[in-house]
Order: C-alpha cells, then structure tokens, then sequence
C-alpha cells in the first residue's frame, strides 16, 4: 500500500491517476492532513474538492486532525520567512512526520505527497525532508517527478476539466498576507463579519458555489463555472455618534468615506430619504429600510444578528441613489434627530476582484 499525503485537488488529482499507472499492483490510500490551510473554511473547502477527487478516482481518503494550534506553535518565530524558506521546511516536516506515523500505522511501507506535484514548491527539498522523516519510520518515501515532460501544464488542464477548485495561495496564513501584501490588496479571505452575512468571493460564498456544484454532478446537471472580474466591497467597520454617545446604525454595502471620520448635519429630505452636507452621506431610518426590501427588523441589533443577503443591499441601495456605480455613504439609523451634528466612522476597501459562478445549460 502507499499511503499519498494530499495538499489540495489541484495538486492530487493529476497526480494520483498518474500514481495509479506507475503502481498499478499497489492499494494507494489518500490522507488529507493539512493543519496549515486557514482559515478553517478554506480547509473545509480544499477538503471538500480532495474528497470528491478521490471518489472519482476511486480512492479511499483518510482525513487527519486539524491541529492547527500545534502547527501555529512550530513556526512561531518564522512568520516572516518567505515561501520555500524556513518555515516551509517546519511546515513539510510537520505533515510528513505525521503522515509517515500515519503510514506506519496502517502497515503501509510506502509514504509520498502531492507537494512534489506543486510548482510553487522545491521538488528537491520536498523529496529531501521526505526521506529524512520516512527513514525514521523505517519505511520508503516516493517521489515521482510528475512534472516533467509537460506535467505541469497536464495538471492544470486535467483541474480544469475536472471543474477543481483552484485556490491561489498554499493555505499558510503568513504566505497570504505577504502575497497580498504584494499584491497590494487586502488578505480578505480572513474577513468573516460579525453579522454572518455571506460576501461576495468569500470563502463562504465558494464553499456554496462548489457545494452546488458537486449537487448538480450528481444529478446530471450540465454546468460550467465561470469567472468574473467585479468590483468587490469589505467593510472594516463603521459607526455614528452623536453627542458622544455611539448610535444604533447599519452602513450598506459599498458605503465609503475619502477619510476614516467626518462630522455632518442632516440639511435636507426628500421623502424617507435624508441628505447632509459632508461626503454625500445619505441616512434612512429603519422603518424605511424594513419597508424597501421588504424586512421587519425591530433595531439595528435584529440586522447584524440576520443580515439580509449582501444583493438585498445592493438592491436597497438602488432604490436610494440611481447611480449604478454610487459609493456615497448610506446609514440606515433607528432614530434620527434632525438637530446637532453627527459623526461617522467609516473604514472600507474597494478593490478588483474576480470571483466564480455556475452556469447550467438546458
């Protein structure tokens, strides 16, 4: 038997039919044990990807402990090396040492890891600190280079057939917010609000996505998943006060400021709709709010507890200002007092982004 340590499906799919044929007299067995991937939904996700790769293959999964908190501590005090540096060698050695236990528990003589299938890695490290740790378990490690003579580019055309998840980052918290940080974009898929609510190329939003996805596999569903470039929202917060004291309130997606704070005063209404003098902030009370999309929320606690979909917003957000494109600030506030001067609070990013979508086909 050969016991395959698997990163992602990305990485394993190919590799595993490739496995397949070398050593077709032998049982291969996955094992998913990747305590590296956060946040958890990202491994909930690349698990879920792993798992319907290895039944189509026809191949058992074992899935390992998700003790992240063990990993976090081994590579503390690396944080900062970049990929393929010192950290990644701790990495490696984690997941190999448990997966050559792992081996040895099951009887299994042979140990490999789609890690080597993985552009982004050093094959000669991999396969170094493989052999180091299987020798300590007394048993083989395998490492078959897949990736010459166009391995490379076999895998990713095989993942795109297979309509595979492709993640673009390994999974290790620190490479993500280096990589974004060159990228200069935010690490959003650390962002979980308080209100739960599911935002647009989310990690929530995809493990939806490749949910449905694998619904409609099952059913002889003809689909695609599409790609999309789209202007994406993440609100890091925003309040309003007034006379120092923090007020109910609930800014609306695509709510933006020049600044983190500015101070107005309401200066005019047109219907339920009231207009101040600073930044083109716009405010709405509640029973306004209730009333555009159809909701009967008590207060503005009642709409972080269960927020209405991220679309319902946009959609209330087009019956206040007809501008496609508005930023301006809209604060949905339970009592408004047309005296005095308020100030907002508002720290939110804009910024390109591509997500997927399903399509069928009739």
């Amino acid at each position: 038997m050969i016991l395959v340590h698997i990163c992602c499906a990305v990485d394993s799919h190919y590799f595993l039919q490739r496995l397949k044929e070398n050593y077709p007299a032998k049982k291969i067995v996955g094992f998913f044990y990747d305590p590296n991937i956060h946040p958890y939904g990202e491994y909930r996700l690349r698990l879920l990807d792993v798992q319907k790769s290895c039944q189509k293959l026809e191949i058992e999964l074992i899935e390992g402990e998700y003790d992240y908190k063990k990993w976090l501590d081994l590579v503390s005090g690396y944080e900062s090396e970049p990929e393929k540096g010192a950290r990644c060698d701790i990495c490696f050695d984690r997941r190999l040492e448990v997966s050559a236990k792992k081996a040895s528990e099951l009887g299994s003589g042979f140990l490999t890891t789609t890690l080597l299938m993985s552009p982004k890695k050093s094959f000669e490290q991999l396969k170094k600190r493989g052999e180091e740790v299987c020798k300590k378990e007394a048993i083989e490690f395998i490492a078959p280079d897949f990736r010459q003579k166009g391995g490379t580019q076999e895998q990713f055309v095989t993942a795109k057939e297979q309509k595979l998840y492709h993640q673009d980052y390994c999974g290790c918290i620190y490479a993500l917010g280096m990589q974004r940080d060159s990228q200069k974009k935010i690490a959003d898929e650390l962002f979980s609000p308080i209100s739960a609510q599911i935002l647009p190329n989310s990690i929530e939003e995809k493990l939806s996505l490749y949910n449905k996805r694998y619904e409609m596999e099952e059913k002889g569903i003809n689909h695609k998943i599409v790609r999309e470039k789209f202007l994406n929202y993440r609100l890091l917060y925003g309040y309003v006060q007034k006379d120092g004291s923090v007020l109910e309130s609930y800014p609306l997606a695509y709510s933006t400021l020049k600044r983190k704070s500015t101070k107005f005063r309401i200066v005019d209404k047109v219907k339920d709709i009231y207009f101040t003098n600073r930044e083109e902030i716009i405010i709405i009370s509640l029973d306004y709010f209730n009333k555009i999309i159809g909701t009967n929320y008590k207060d503005i606690k009642n709409i972080i507890k269960s927020p209405p979909l991220f679309e319902t917003e946009l959609k209330a957000r087009s019956k206040i200002i007809y501008n496609f494109f508005s930023l301006s600030p809209i604060i949905v506030l339970k009592n408004i007092d047309l005296n005095g001067a308020y100030q907002l609070r508002l720290n939110a990013h804009i910024y390109e982004d591509v997500r997927e979508h399903l399509v069928t086909f009739s």
